[in-house]
């Protein structure tokens, strides 16, 4: 029974989440003209399946060719514990290959739960409503992106999501490190192959290596534990806030990414990453931002302006999601942002999306720079 529910959570993650994608692999799935890896067998009468289907290998396409080619495996999902450094996955919304770098604790303040009074964090001042939200421990992975996939997610979520700050001596402001996400554990759908190299990424044999005495074969060199060590405070995930309005959740996770001196006065700066995911049935756009931004030298900000990052997600059953990133900077090693999102449904009306408050914090102890993408 375990294994049917896996079966039909696969499915129906890949369904809903790109529908032409999963037809194309129920159709070599199901097909009886092709090799007898893939002939359907006797239906599993729980779930309606072919029986053996986990033990069969799951498709990807190449592009230009659009031939369906084999990836792996599908182990169980773990509901209990964390994945390892080196586990290969597919990520359940956005549907690319990765692998596990390593994993965070990070605190989820989630608005849609009603917490006791006690063991929860407040508004920041000026925050819409009034409601105290409880943190819980949750798992997030730092993981690579399979290069590969980078151009069929890109509409949907940035590739470029963990940014630095540049050294003093810098003339750039920031830099980009391509194919570097953060993952929660839910939206990890685990497998194995048998490649020494499966996921293509410059940083794939600097940080890992092939030991197939291990399970996961891929252990962590001695540079991937040095740039975590290194680049820890940049890197850390330590708050996560959830909030959802009319069927539209809204993720954001603060980053905290270091202090620079200009003008004679220091200003700090942070990035975070937002999800939209659109938990209903109705297609809805995002048309508009609204943000509030207080700092704790006094001042208050006030942000308008048309989507986000200059586009206007659509956000459908067949694609629910969209995840961007952007940056903040502020006179004071601390402060808060909130705001709403304008989305549009399709008979013209708009609805506000609450936007959770979140807090942004300094490190206490500001090192030196980060070492970033350097060896």
């Amino acid at each position: 029974m375990a294994a049917c529910a896996l079966r039909r959570g696969l499915l129906s993650t890949v369904s809903k989440y790109n529908k032409k994608h999963a037809h194309r692999i129920l159709s070599v799935v199901d097909s009886s003209s092709g090799s007898e890896l893939f002939r359907p067998r006797v239906q599993c009468r729980a779930c309606g399946l072919p029986g053996g289907f986990q033990q069969r290998r799951f498709m990807s396409s190449r592009p230009e060719g659009k031939i369906l080619e084999t990836v792996g495996m599908f182990e169980a999902v773990k509901q209990h514990g964390k994945y390892e450094t080196g586990q290969l996955f597919l990520h359940s919304v956005f549907g690319y290959r990765g692998i596990v770098l390593f994993p965070w604790h990070a605190r989820l303040y989630d608005r849609d739960i009603t917490p006791p009074m006690s063991e929860s964090k407040p508004d920041p001042p000026g925050a819409h409503g009034s409601k105290e939200v409880k943190g819980k421990t949750h798992t997030y992975y730092q993981v690579l992106i399979d290069t590969r996939d980078c151009p069929h997610i890109s509409q949907r979520s940035q590739t470029e999501a963990v940014t630095f700050l540049a050294n003093h001596d810098d003339s750039r402001a920031l830099y980009a490190i391509p194919g570097l996400d953060y993952v929660s554990h839910e939206d990890i759908l685990p497998y194995n192959s048998t490649e020494q190299i499966p996921i293509q990424h410059e940083l794939f044999e600097r940080f890992l290596m092939f030991n197939p005495a291990k399970a996961p074969p891929f252990t962590p060199r001695d540079t991937l534990k040095a740039w975590q060590e290194k680049n820890h405070p940049w890197l850390e995930l330590s708050d996560v806030h959830r909030e959802t309005t009319e069927n539209i959740r809204v993720t954001v996770i603060p980053f905290y990414m270091g202090m620079r001196e200009a003008q004679n006065s220091h200003v700090y700066w942070w990035r975070y990453c937002i999800r939209l995911e659109n938990m209903g049935a109705e297609v809805v756009q995002l048309r508009e931002r609204h943000w509030r931004i207080f700092s704790l030298s006094g001042t208050l900000e006030t942000v308008r302006g048309r989507g986000v990052v200059g586009r206007e997600p659509v956000l459908s059953k067949e694609q629910p999601a969209f995840q961007y990133s952007s940056h903040v900077s502020l006179q004071a090693p601390s402060g808060h942002m909130w705001g709403t999102f304008r989305i549009e449904r399709t008979d013209g009306s708009h609805f506000d999306v609450r936007i959770p408050p979140f807090s942004l914090e300094s490190n206490k102890d500001d090192k030196a720079p980060p070492a970033g993408y350097t060896f």
